[in-house]
C-alpha cells in the first residue's frame, strides 16, 4: 500500500504545482484592461477602466451568464455577446469604407474591392493598441462610430426588450449602466479580435470564429488536439492491460448468504437525516419545473404558453435557478450520505451530531431560499451593485449566488466535515483492515470542505479571466473532482461492509482509482479555459490531461457487468436491486454523457467551433444528471433501504428508473444532439455568431426540434414523479419508525 500512496500523493502534489503555475500566468498575460479608450484621430476618450470594471458589475447584475454568455461560457438563448459584437462591427466597418469608398454596400462591391476592405479591417481590428506606457487603447474614427452603432443596438435590446433572446423589456433602463455595460462588452470583443503583444492570435486564441477579421483555429489548439486523441488511445490500452491483468487479484471474500448489515442499528443523528430526503426530493421536483419553463423561452422568448411569465420570471432567474438547484439537491443529497454513514463507519453515536445536522438543515433551507430571493431582486435591479455582489446574482453559471450565501455555505461545509471527519477519524484509529479505505475517504471529506473556498478568491472587481479560471475550480475540482472521489469511496466502503469485497481490496482500489481519475481530472480543469482570456499553457496542459480524464471512464462496460454479476451471487442482494440499478445507470452514464459527448467537445480543435452551443448541453445534462444526479438518488435509496424494515414495492422505482433514463436518451436524441450538430456545421462553414443567431435557432428545422424535447421532457418528468413520491412515503414511514 506505501507504493500506492506514494503515487497517489505524488499525482496530487505535482497536478495542482502544474495548474497554480497556469495559474500565475492567467493573471500575468490575461488582457489588460485599459485607463482610457480614445479616438486616434481626435483625442476623445470613449471609454475609462471604470466604465470596464463597472459595466462587468453590470452585466453580472442582470444575469451575467445566464443572458447570453461571454466568450462562450453561459446560456444558449441569447447570443454570445462578444462574438455578435465582433461581427456586428465588422459589418459595421466593412459597409461604411464601402459606401465611402465605391459609394455601395460591401456586398455589392467586386472580389478584389472585398479584398482590399477586409485586409483594412483585419489590420484596424487585429493591430494591439494598447500602450503600457499610459495603458490606453486607441481605436479609429471609423471604428469609434462602429461601437456607438453597437452601443444603440445593444441599449435597445436590454431597455426594450428582444423577444428571440428571452430578454424581457426593462432588463435594464438605467442610461448609465447601459453605456458601462457597453464598454464591458467592448472590451471582451477587444480581447478576442486583438492579437497578442508579438502574436499572430488573439488573447482569446482567435476565438470566435470570425472570418471577416480572420479568427481560424490556431495551430497549437490544432496541434495539442491531435496530441490528446493519440495519448487517450494510448492511456486506454495501458489502462484496460492494466484492469485485465489485475482485477482478479483483489482479496477473496467468502459472500455471506444472508445480508450483514440486516441487524444494523440507527442512531438519533441517522433519523434526523431523513428530513433532507423529503426537502431534497422537493428541490428535484422544483428543479424540473424550472427547467420545463427554461426551455419553453426558447420557442416563445416572452411567455409561457401565452401567460406573460417573463416580467415576473425571467428567463435570466428560470435558468438561474434551474441550473443552481442542480447543483444544491446533488451536493445536499451527498453530504447527507456523508452525515447517515457517520456512525456507521464509526461504530459510535458521537455529541451533538444531531444538533449539528439540525443546524445544517436550517442553514440549507436559509441559504437556498434567501440565494434565490437574492437573484431575484438582483436581476430585476433592486439592489445596488455591490450589494448585488454580496447578497443578489454574481453572474457565473453554477456558481449564481451572492458571495453572503457562498460564505455562509463554506462555514456550513466546515461544520459538515468536522461531524463526518472525527467518525472517520476514529474508525482509522482503530487500525483495522478498513483504515486505508477510511483515510482517503477522510482526505476526500477535507478536500469537498476546503476546495468550496476557491469560488471565494476572486473579488468583486476582478478581471473574467481570474474569475473563470477560480469559478472552474469550484465548479470542476470541487463538484467533478472531489466529490467524484468521495463518491467512489463511499460506495466502496457500502459494499465493504455488506461483505461483497474485503476492506482491504476496497481501500486499494479507491485510491488507484481516485489516483487515475485526479491524474487527469486537476489539470484537466483547464480545459474549461481554452479560449477565456487565458495563455496558450492551457490549450496544451488542458487537451492533454483532459484526455486522460475519459481513460478511466472507457471502463465503465467492466464496472456495469459487475454491478449486473453481483445482483445474481446471491438472493439478498435482491433487496439492494434498485440502488445497485442507479449505479448501473451511473457507469452507463459515465461512459456515454461524461465520456463519449464529453470527449465531443474537449479536444480545442472541437470546442473552437462548439463551445457555447447545444453540444455543450447534451453533455451538461447527461454528465450532470445521469452521472451525479442519478449518483445521488442511489444514494438516497440505498440510505432508505438499510433504514425501511418492510419489502418494497419496485414499481415506483421501476418506473422511476426507466422513465429518467429514457426521457434523457429522447431529450438528447431528439433534440439537442441534432440542434448541436446544426449549430456545429453553422460555426464551421460560416462563422460562430451565425451558429448563436436567432435567424438560425427560430428557423423552422431547429424550432420542430426544440419542440421535440417535448417528448423527452415529458417521458422524464414522470419518472421524477415517481421517484420523489416513492422517496416521500418511505422517507414518513422510516421516520415514523420507533
Amino acid at each position: 500500500m506505501k507504493k500506492v500512496w506514494i503515487v497517489f500523493s505524488s499525482v496530487i502534489v505535482l497536478s495542482f504545482v502544474a495548474l497554480i503555475w497556469v495559474g500565475t500566468e492567467v493573471y500575468q498575460k490575461q488582457p489588460p484592461i485599459p485607463k482610457t479608450v480614445v479616438v486616434k484621430e481626435t483625442g476623445e476618450v470613449v471609454f475609462t477602466k471604470a466604465d470596464i470594471q463597472i459595466g462587468q458589475n453590470v452585466w453580472e447584475s442582470i444575469g451575467g451568464m445566464e443572458v447570453g454568455s461571454i466568450w462562450g461560457h453561459g446560456s444558449y438563448v441569447a447570443p454570445d455577446w462578444s462574438a455578435d459584437w465582433i461581427h456586428r462591427e465588422a459589418v459595421f466597418l466593412l459597409d461604411y469604407w464601402a459606401k465611402k469608398d465605391f459609394n455601395k454596400n460591401y456586398n455589392f462591391l467586386n472580389v478584389e474591392q472585398q479584398g482590399a476592405l477586409k485586409a483594412r479591417l483585419v489590420k484596424d481590428v487585429k493591430t494591439n493598441t494598447f500602450n503600457p506606457s499610459d495603458e490606453s487603447i486607441q481605436i479609429s474614427q471609423a471604428r469609434y462610430l462602429a461601437i456607438q452603432a453597437n452601443a444603440k443596438h445593444y441599449a435597445d435590446v436590454f431597455a426594450n426588450g428582444y423577444e428571440k433572446y428571452a430578454i424581457p423589456k426593462g432588463a435594464l433602463t438605467d442610461v448609465a449602466k447601459l453605456a458601462q455595460l457597453n464598454s464591458f462588452l467592448f472590451w471582451t470583443s477587444w480581447a478576442a479580435s486583438t492579437n497578442r503583444p508579438e502574436k499572430d492570435y488573439t488573447y482569446t486564441s482567435n476565438w470566435p470564429h470570425e472570418p471577416l477579421i480572420e479568427n481560424t483555429i490556431t495551430v497549437d489548439s490544432q496541434i495539442w488536439s491531435g496530441f490528446s486523441i493519440v495519448l487517450l488511445i494510448l492511456f486506454v490500452g495501458i489502462l484496460t492491460y492494466y484492469y485485465l491483468s489485475n482485477h482478479e487479484k483483489g482479496e477473496a471474500v467468502n459472500n455471506p448468504k444472508t445480508d450483514p448489515l440486516e441487524k444494523l442499528k440507527f442512531t438519533k443523528s441517522q433519523k434526523s437525516v431523513l428530513k433532507y430526503f423529503i426537502v431534497i426530493s422537493l428541490l428535484i421536483a422544483l428543479q424540473v419545473v424550472l427547467g420545463a419553463v427554461t426551455v419553453h423561452y426558447t420557442v416563445e422568448g416572452q411567455s409561457f404558453f401565452g401567460f406573460d411569465l417573463s416580467s415576473f420570471l425571467p428567463y435570466s432567474v428560470t435558468r438561474t435557478w434551474h441550473t443552481q438547484l442542480a447543483v444544491f439537491w446533488i451536493a445536499a443529497t451527498w453530504l447527507a450520505t456523508g452525515l447517515f454513514l457517520a456512525p456507521m463507519i464509526s461504530g459510535k453515536e458521537m455529541k451533538y451530531q444531531v444538533f449539528g445536522i439540525n443546524f445544517l438543515f436550517g442553514a440549507l433551507l436559509v441559504i437556498v431560499l434567501g440565494s434565490m430571493m437574492g437573484e431575484w431582486l438582483g436581476v430585476h435591479q433592486f439592489l445596488d451593485l455591490t450589494t448585488n455582489f454580496f447578497f443578489g446574482h454574481q453572474g457565473y453559471e453554477y456558481m449564481d449566488l451572492g458571495r453572503f450565501w457562498q460564505i455562509f455555505l463554506g462555514i456550513g461545509l466546515v461544520l459538515w466535515v468536522v461531524m463526518v471527519g472525527r467518525h472517520i477519524i476514529y474508525a482509522i484509529k482503530k487500525n483495522d483492515d478498513s483504515k486505508h479505505l477510511l483515510i482517503i475517504l477522510l482526505i476526500s471529506v477535507m478536500a469537498i470542505g476546503m476546495f468550496f473556498f476557491s469560488g471565494l478568491v476572486y473579488g468583486e472587481n476582478s478581471s473574467l479571466p481570474v474569475i473563470n479560471y477560480w469559478r472552474w475550480w469550484l465548479v470542476h475540482l470541487w463538484v467533478e473532482g472531489f466529490f467524484e472521489v468521495f463518491a467512489t469511496v463511499v460506495i466502496a466502503f457500502i459494499f465493504s461492509r455488506m461483505k461483497i469485497i474485503s476492506a482491504k481490496t476496497a481501500g486499494k482500489a479507491s485510491i488507484a482509482s481516485a489516483t487515475i481519475f485526479l491524474a487527469g481530472g486537476i489539470i484537466g480543469t483547464l480545459h474549461h479555459l481554452y479560449f477565456s482570456g487565458t495563455p496558450v499553457q492551457a490549450i496544451a496542459l488542458g487537451a492533454t490531461f483532459s484526455a486522460l480524464e475519459v481513460v478511466p471512464l472507457t471502463l465503465m462496460g467492466f464496472e456495469i457487468r459487475e454491478n449486473w454479476n453481483l445482483l445474481k451471487s446471491n438472493p439478498w442482494i435482491q433487496k439492494f436491486k434498485w440502488p445497485i440499478y442507479f449505479f448501473i445507470g451511473v457507469s452507463f452514464w459515465n461512459l456515454v454523457g461524461a465520456g463519449v459527448f464529453g470527449f465531443l467537445i474537449n479536444p480545442p480543435i472541437a470546442l473552437y467551433y462548439i463551445q457555447g452551443l447545444n453540444t455543450t448541453a447534451v453533455h451538461a445534462h447527461t454528465a450532470l444528471f445521469g452521472v451525479y444526479g442519478l449518483l445521488g438518488m442511489g444514494f438516497i435509496i440505498i440510505c432508505l433501504r438499510f433504514y425501511s424494515d418492510r419489502v418494497w414495492d419496485s414499481n415506483y422505482l421501476k418506473r422511476a428508473f426507466w422513465l429518467l433514463n429514457i426521457g434523457l436518451v429522447a431529450m438528447v436524441m431528439l433534440s439537442l444532439l441534432p440542434i448541436g450538430i446544426i449549430q456545429a456545421y453553422t460555426s464551421i462553414t460560416k462563422g460562430y455568431s451565425f451558429a448563436r443567431d436567432s435567424e438560425l435557432l427560430y428557423s423552422p428545422t431547429v424550432q420542430v426540434l426544440k419542440w421535440m424535447r417535448i417528448v423527452g421532457d415529458v417521458i422524464f418528468s414522470f419518472g421524477i414523479y415517481y421517484f420523489c413520491l416513492f422517496t416521500i412515503k418511505e422517507t414518513i414511514y422510516c421516520f415514523k419508525k420507533k
